[in-house]
């Protein structure tokens, strides 16, 4: 049965393989909950008594008053006693309550609990019934004709029976123990029990506004407009992350301006092409929504300022050409996963969070959303999602948010859609930010500026969630600004528009996915093999997942890169790289020398396996002397193993003691650093040192900005920029002297800073 937008319909529509009752009741000149009106929950179970496989209720009136599945299942147990006893003739026929002469007025009171008071008031109805049973029993007793006492136990008889019925549902269980001076009419009871989600009608999303009962306080913070809570839950190990966002807190007055401009921009759909722009046509919409609101409001006499007119034109934007919730949650920077389950509809939406892992939220979006967000995804991605391709990897990136997606649909996922979203950094990762956050300590931070400098082949490698891409941005920020840089990825994940307008001279180059056939786009083998073509550059791949490694390490071998070659890899230990690479991806054994250097990132459990902090677990050399297994004939050489007891990632005898393969053939290029390996260790440590200073500096001034990229690149050119000076002036590298020459321009920065 189809639900009309504006009438007085109902019917039922399927979400996530749930029915739900959907009711019209914006001509309804009284307020539509169940909870507070008898009115309303007359209809409500009379619906529900010729459809009771309902599993939720929503009923509209300018907002969506949604019923939960717990909620709706108390009113069906309540509805089908209704159609039940409705049913039985016989029982509720007079000559079932005798003969006697005020038979009519028992048969009256009988279609009055049952037709009135059960579906008006169910627990007034359980009340009134028991009333009647004890008046009933005393009369008994004074009875002196035996005919008449008959008659008066079959009234009984029939009360009782439908008391019973009502007594084994589970709404008179739940507040059976509080009927005392409970009065026929009093919805104080109903009000505790039956607590909708209210949400505009423009949201197709539920939305759990309120707190539940039992939950408790765990943490509280706001995001731009939104408030967000995390809870503990009664029965749940995971906590709730609740959101509320800015659209529930509108007045109806706004909730028409809004609903009466989604009216004329649906008029306006976005073409296909503007897709291709996706922040040129937000703002596009953005500035048409904020002039129509301006109009309406003055049409209707509405008395906003520009401000509030500017932050209804962004919810009106976020359920027009947007995402809806999914934004809400990406605001959070400290979300960082999204998973959105199928059957949607069904499920809550569930995150990961920095700060307390993996939560359950107070969102359930719909299957209009699910399909919407789907069409959307198609669009932007210019990728094929449908039967024949039932996965889809594309980006999101809406103002200071970009996340990666993937999608499954039918019939890889049976249930209809699904997705998940890892929202990225707004911001590049660098160094200086891992060692503050332990993913990394100075002397590992160090090293890896030295390797990147020295032009090495590198590998990021760890499991899913590991921080894997976040590492590979830090190492973008550690090539200088000098160097041209070319990113290949399928997913869009590197944070190269930062990067770009921090002066690097880098080239995005965007190829086919693995996961998908056919399309415009190109094989991500054939964009390798472009890159060897367009001139000296360092080539960072996001994901090496298919034939494009044949190709990488191609490039790799013959040295066609001048400068550093990194990517990232699902393994979780340097052998399972040299597996991943050689046995899943098919390049040759001889070939896979080529890597210099495997960094692993892993996450670290903690002992109640409630909590996981992202690690670096080893910086491991590839020496080259092997000839079949790496693993059994010493291929491969930690420098750098993490030890769980000191949460540190330390060096290993090779590293201290200059057994390092890699490291010499970089102090090979360089004349200061040949056969001394003192030299090489004291330019290493004395990057370690300056990471640190950094890290010091930003906590002690209370400057978090010196973590980010671009004090930090600043901060590396300012390195270099020392470094050559003195060499010129004296002829070598001086690194107590470069270090405080540095760290007298960081003072000089940081006091440049406080004072403007």
């Amino acid at each position: 049965m189809a639900v009309s937008k504006k009438g007085s319909g109902y019917g039922i529509v399927l979400e996530g393989g749930e029915e739900v009752l959907k009711i019209d009741a914006n001509t309804w000149p009284y307020s539509p909950s169940i909870e507070g009106n008898p009115l309303v929950m007359v209809r409500v179970i009379g619906y529900l008594a010729e459809m009771p496989s309902v599993a939720r209720i929503i009923l509209n009136q300018k907002r969506n008053f949604n019923y939960s599945r717990d909620q709706t299942a108390l009113l069906v147990e309540v509805a089908t006693v209704f159609s039940n006893l409705t049913k039985q003739k016989r029982l509720l026929s007079l000559s079932q309550l005798g003969y006697g002469t005020d038979v009519s007025n028992k048969y009256a009171t009988i279609q009055y609990v049952i037709y009135n008071l059960l579906r008006s008031d169910p627990v007034g109805a359980y009340v009134e019934l028991k009333r009647l049973i004890r008046e009933g029993n005393i009369r008994v007793e004074d009875i002196g004709d035996p005919a008449q006492a008959e008659d008066e136990r079959r009234y009984i008889d029939v009360l009782q029976y439908i008391k019973n019925n009502l007594e084994n549902t589970s709404l008179i269980k739940r507040v059976k123990n509080r009927l005392a001076g409970h009065r026929i009419g009093d919805r104080g009871l109903y009000v505790e029990v039956f607590r909708p989600v209210v949400s505009p009608d423009f949201m197709y999303t539920q939305l759990m506004s309120t707190i539940p009962l039992d939950a408790e306080f765990v943490d509280s913070y706001a995001v731009f407009d939104n408030t967000v809570t995390l809870l503990k839950l009664k029965d749940d190990i995971k906590l709730m992350y609740h959101v509320v966002p800015p659209e529930l807190k509108v007045t109806e007055d706004e909730y028409e301006l809004i609903d009466l401009a989604r009216t004329v921009l649906a008029e306006h759909r976005p073409k296909e092409e503007e897709f291709l722009e996706p922040d040129r046509m937000r703002r596009t919409f953005l500035n048409i929504g904020r002039d129509l609101l301006m109009e309406l409001a003055e049409h209707k006499g509405y008395d906003l300022d520009i401000g509030r007119i500017r932050k209804l034109a962004k919810i009106l934007v976020r359920y027009t050409i947007g995402f809806g919730m999914v934004e809400i949650l990406l605001q959070d920077p400290k979300v960082q996963d999204i998973s959105v389950n199928s059957p949607v509809g069904k499920n809550p939406i569930f995150i990961v969070h920095a700060d307390y892992g993996d939560c359950v939220t107070n969102i359930v979006p719909s299957i209009e959303d699910s399909e919407g967000w789907a069409s959307k995804f198609r669009l932007l991605s210019a990728r094929p999602l449908d039967e024949a391709n039932p996965i889809l990897d594309t980006e999101l990136e809406i103002p200071g948010v970009r996340a990666r997606v993937a999608i499954i649909s039918n019939p890889l996922n049976p249930h209809g859609l699904a997705f998940s979203l890892r929202r990225h950094r707004d911001k590049p990762w660098t160094l200086p930010l891992f060692i503050n956050n332990k993913m990394i300590d100075p002397l590992g931070a160090g090293l890896m500026s030295f390797l990147i400098d020295g032009a090495r082949t590198l590998l990021v490698a760890g499991t899913r969630s590991s921080g894997k891409t976040s590492v590979l941005g830090s190492f973008l920020v550690e090539i200088m600004r000098r160097y041209r840089v070319i990113t290949l990825e399928d997913t869009l994940e590197l944070p190269t528009g930062a990067l770009r307008d921090l002066g690097y001279n880098i080239q995005q180059m965007k190829v086919r996915s693995a996961l998908t056939t056919g399309g415009t786009e190109i094989a991500a083998d054939e964009g390798i093999r472009t890159s060897l073509r367009m001139g000296d550059s360092a080539l960072i791949v996001g994901e090496i997942r298919s034939i494009e490694a044949k190709a990488l390490y191609e490039a790799m071998r013959i040295g066609a890169m001048a400068n550093v070659v990194a990517g990232t890899l699902h393994a979780d230990s340097p052998y399972g790289v040299f597996d991943r690479v050689v046995n899943d991806l098919g390049v040759p054994r001889t070939s896979f020398k080529a890597t210099d250097i495997i960094v692993i990132t892993n996450p670290v459990k903690s002992a109640d396996g409630l909590h996981s902090l992202r690690r670096v677990r080893s910086i491991t050399e590839v020496r080259k002397h092997w000839e079949d297994d790496p693993l059994r004939e010493h291929g491969f050489v930690d420098l750098m193993k993490y030890d769980a007891k000191k949460d540190l990632l330390v060096p290993t005898d090779e590293l201290i003691n200059g057994d390092s393969e890699t490291l010499k053939r970089i102090a090979g290029n360089v004349r200061e650093f040949v056969g001394d390996w003192d030299a090489i260790w004291e330019n290493i440590q004395v990057r370690a040192k300056m990471k640190k200073a950094i890290v010091d500096y930003a906590n002690k001034a209370k400057m978090l900005d010196l973590l980010e990229a671009p004090f930090v690149i600043s901060a590396n050119d300012e390195f270099h920029r020392v470094s050559d000076e003195l060499k010129e002036e004296i002829g070598h590298l001086d690194h107590k002297r470069i270090f405080f020459e540095w760290d007298t321009w960081v003072k000089r920065e940081i006091k440049k800073k406080r004072l403007g």
